[in-house]
């Protein structure tokens, strides 16, 4: 008998180890991905694979104890069985190891984590916000950020980010316009296209390298233009815009091979984006041949059922899967039902096999399989995370997004008031967002520790030789504000007002720090109101009362509405959000040490009643008064104009444009087009300009707006220096969409624009035959 056991037992070992070793087969480097892929998945069970569907967020202490009772306990058996694909908000090396291990070593397959974050703007050394960045019109400098972002993620063991945000939008109620960038398709697309190479690499090989992560395209599609502003509203839009103004920004992500896109809670034609197979089924995998994964966001498969569109979670699920997306971010519901509408027959298991094989193409060109642990290096955590050359980067970001958008003398003096004299001057720095070293950072900043960012007197107070004086005048917050809560504005205490009147009085200049606390944008922040929050605006009326010698320096993750200061002060800076570096960005400007180059990307309406306001709009029937009556499309108590056009910013020195030239007057179809026009740089100030062409195609079988950027130069010019700046158009950009997603070059005249901003350039025209 005991002969019996040990013969039985022997056996059993071999049969283990070969099984091993057939399940083991996919490590084999020198096979070729999707070999390697489908050696795999002959060992999965349908389980397994509906698990590498299923993704949780961060649910307890992983470095302690295992959880007892309640989801985190389901989660964690999950994670033992096999049955989970991907953790979220899982960061820093010890923590991503702990969970890494459990996946690794103690499931049947060892088939590793992906680890994903929101890593917007930065990880712990935070770039501005992306509409900060995007003013920046400097896509080297954009895809820097993104690198030194993918880089401290990486060195934290994170290795895929829920970014870029590449939603186009033109309302400036919603508060996720902060993750964008902007308004306009052409230069959203151009701005996405930076980004995925700035986390990602150059190419998909480059995913390998340990300090480069996973890039996300979101959110697809529509949600920038939900109703109203409001968050997580419907959307209701053509498919001309659609196809011209929507998806092209998200087709440029899949040019520059992004991995992994997430849909987006809105409807779009009645169907949850969640459950839209025209989105995800029929162009991005279809169309457009994206080969990598969707993720849900969060928690949009189940819903679904509060959209009205599913029934029941079964349901929910299973037109979720149809559809094209792959992965369940936090509704629990593929782990939970997917297995039996397979069995049931209601879901094809070749779907199933589908969204695995994307999500486990992914987990290998990351090189998760050769090295599960290869971004769980502490000494390179700590080297990385914070590092001098992280924060030089985000301070360069930082200073070429800010946009100065008025610069004149104030009454009694004969010269601009910026840049500030850097010796002899008595300033006053007033606002209570000059000393936060909170609200800076921006939202989406989840890993940054609180009270990081250099403060805007921390960042004057480096400039010695002038005698500064700061004052608060008063809170711009009745109790802390944080990520998960409202945030709610002093509107009431105006104790120090007085104080900061009494520093005014006796400054040379005064500088104001107003505008928005970081967490007043971002996800679940729409806003019906872009005035100056709380007490600020009657704060800085009297304290222009005392002195008009007034700098406004704007904090901000949107457009806000500021007609008052517009006509009365004489100096505003928006300096936005600008994340670790504000301080020293805001103060180099200031004083002069660096010329601001930013330009808008999305318009500032003159009043909320504008919204949406926009530059690529549509001419109407009725543009002008042609007939001097009322019965012409325009408001009867503002102008329709927005207050800063989409393009716009000054800069100290000045530039004229001069000699704009096209290489011919008529071109067929498929020629060059080339255009060029001299700037010269007339000022006492080297600088940069942004340089714009702006076409319109004025009759056309869709009606086209009024004008489309379709080019742009960053040109650095020292002062007296002239350039010649050329562009090419070809019929990418003389093209668009008909409402069936089929692009159309029509021939007819063309009218062109070369500019400083979106209202003002030089003027010529052509013909396509």
């Amino acid at each position: 008998m005991k002969k019996q056991i040990k013969k039985y037992a022997f056996f059993m070992l071999i049969v283990f180890v070969n099984g091993y070793a057939q399940t083991k087969k996919h490590l084999d480097a020198s096979k070729p991905i999707e070999d390697r892929i489908s050696l795999l998945m002959k060992e999965m069970t349908l389980e397994e694979k509906v698990g590498q569907m299923n993704q949780y967020n961060g649910f307890w202490d992983v470095t302690g104890p295992a959880p007892k009772g309640g989801s985190a306990e389901l989660k964690y058996e999950h994670l033992r069985k096999g049955l989970v694909g991907s953790m979220l908000t899982v960061r820093g090396v010890k923590e991503v190891r702990a969970v890494q291990k459990i996946a690794v070593e103690e499931t049947r397959l060892g088939i590793p984590l992906i680890i994903g974050f929101d890593v917007i703007h930065g990880y712990k050394t935070l770039s501005p916000i992306p509409l900060a960045e995007a003013a920046s019109w400097d896509l080297e400098a954009i895809k820097k950020s993104a690198a030194i972002a993918a880089d401290e993620a990486s060195a934290s063991g994170i290795n895929w980010t829920f970014a870029p945000n590449v939603d186009v939008t033109n309302d400036a109620r919603w508060g996720r316009v902060m993750e964008g960038a902007g308004e306009d398709p052409y230069l959203g697309s151009k701005i996405g296209y930076a980004r995925v190479k700035g986390f990602q690499g150059e190419t998909i090989a480059d995913l390998a390298k340990v300090n480069t992560i996973a890039a996300c395209a979101k959110h697809f599609a529509a949600y920038g233009f939900v109703e109203a502003g409001l968050e997580y509203n419907s959307v209701d839009i053509s498919t001309s815009k659609l196809y011209n103004s929507v998806l092209p920004s998200f087709e440029a992500t899949v040019q520059a091979g992004i991995r992994t896109f997430m849909n987006s809670f809105n409807t779009l034609n009645g169907v949850p984006a969640t459950g839209n197979a025209f989105l995800q089924r029929d162009i991005l995998k279809g169309k457009w041949k994206f080969d990598g994964f969707v993720v849900s966001d969060y928690a949009s498969i189940r819903e679904m059922i509060a959209h009205g569109y599913a029934k029941d979670e079964a349901d929910a699920t299973a037109k979720a899967v149809i559809a094209g997306s792959d992965m369940d971010m936090e509704s629990y519901l593929y782990v939970a039902k997917l297995v039996a509408l397979v069995k049931e027959g209601k879901v094809k298991e070749s779907l199933i096999d589908d969204a695995v094989r994307r999500i486990l193409r992914v987990k290998f060109e990351l090189g998760l399989f050769d090295d599960p642990y290869r971004y769980c290096d502490e000494k390179r955590e700590k080297e990385v995370v914070g590092s001098k050359a992280n924060n030089d980067g985000v301070l360069d970001m930082a200073k070429k997004s800010i946009v100065l958008l008025k610069n004149a003398s104030p009454p009694g003096r004969n010269e601009n008031l910026l840049p500030l004299k850097k010796s002899g001057q008595k300033i006053a720095l007033i606002g209570a967002l000059a000393n936060d070293k909170n609200s800076p950072l921006g939202s989406w900043r989840i890993a940054a520790d609180d009270n990081t960012a250099v403060s805007v007197l921390e960042g004057m107070q480096q400039y010695k030789d002038n005698q500064l004086t700061f004052e608060k005048g008063a809170d711009l917050l009745s109790q802390k504000a944080t990520f998960l809560t409202e945030t709610v504005f002093n509107t009431t205490d105006k104790t120090g007002f007085e104080a900061a009147k009494t520093a005014a009085k006796n400054a040379d200049v005064v500088v104001m720090v107003l505008g928005e606390y970081g967490f007043q944008s971002g996800e679940a922040r729409s806003r019906t109101d872009l005035n100056l929050p709380g007490v600020q605006q009657e704060l800085l009326e009297e304290i222009y009362k005392v002195n008009p010698n007034v700098v406004l320096v704007l904090n901000n993750g949107r457009p806000l509405s500021i007609p008052w200061a517009a006509q009365n002060i004489p100096a505003i800076v928006e300096a936005w959000q600008l994340g670790t570096q504000t301080g020293n960005a805001v103060a180099q400007v200031l004083y002069g040490d660096y010329n601001p180059s930013g330009k808008l990307t999305i318009s500032f309406p003159r009043n909320v009643g504008q919204v949406p306001i926009y530059y690529n709009k549509y001419s109407t029937g009725r543009p002008i008064d042609s007939d001097k009556n009322v019965f012409w499309s325009h408001y009867m108590d503002v102008e329709k104009t927005p207050q800063f056009p989409f393009g716009f910013g000054l800069s100290y020195t000045k530039f004229d444009y001069k000699n704009l030239k096209i290489n011919k007057t008529a071109f067929s179809k498929g020629e060059k087009i080339q255009v060029s026009v001299e700037v010269t740089n007339t000022g006492n100030f080297d600088g940069k300009e942004v340089v714009q062409l702006y076409i319109n195609d004025p009759v056309a079988s869709i009606v086209r707006p009024i004008k489309e950027l379709k080019g742009f130069e960053l040109v650095a010019l020292k002062k007296g220096e002239t350039k010649t700046i050329q562009f090419i158009l070809t019929d990418k950009e003389l093209g668009f969409y008909d409402n069936e997603g089929k692009f159309l070059v029509e021939p007819g005249l063309f009218n062109i624009m070369v500019g400083w901003n979106s209202n003002e350039g030089l003027t010529s025209k052509f013909e396509l035959k």
